[in-house]
């Protein structure tokens, strides 16, 4: 676990539209690589590497469900992020 939110991790993994509409997915409940794939026309391996970027930045956290990696956003980083922006 992530003890201290690093906000250039954060910035610079928003910084992509993909990453960004992947978050967007993931404010709607936890979800496999391939059903987050799926509105998307990139593989799913591009994916998981988008999805290591945000779990790096502290924005997601990856469940392990039998075969399943789920993802689930972190809405508590992401709220600090804003706090951030708003001081």
């Amino acid at each position: 676990m992530q003890t201290e939110l690093n906000l250039d991790d954060v910035f610079a993994a928003l910084a992509d539209s993909t990453r960004r509409s992947i978050l967007s997915r993931l404010a709607d409940g936890p979800a496999s690589v391939n059903e987050i794939a799926a509105p998307f026309e990139i593989s799913q391996p591009a994916v998981s590497r988008h999805l290591r970027v945000l779990e790096r930045a502290g924005l997601i956290e990856r469940d392990i469900d039998k075969q399943r990696r789920p993802a689930r956003l972190k809405a508590e980083n992401m709220a600090a992020a804003v706090d951030w922006l708003a001081e």
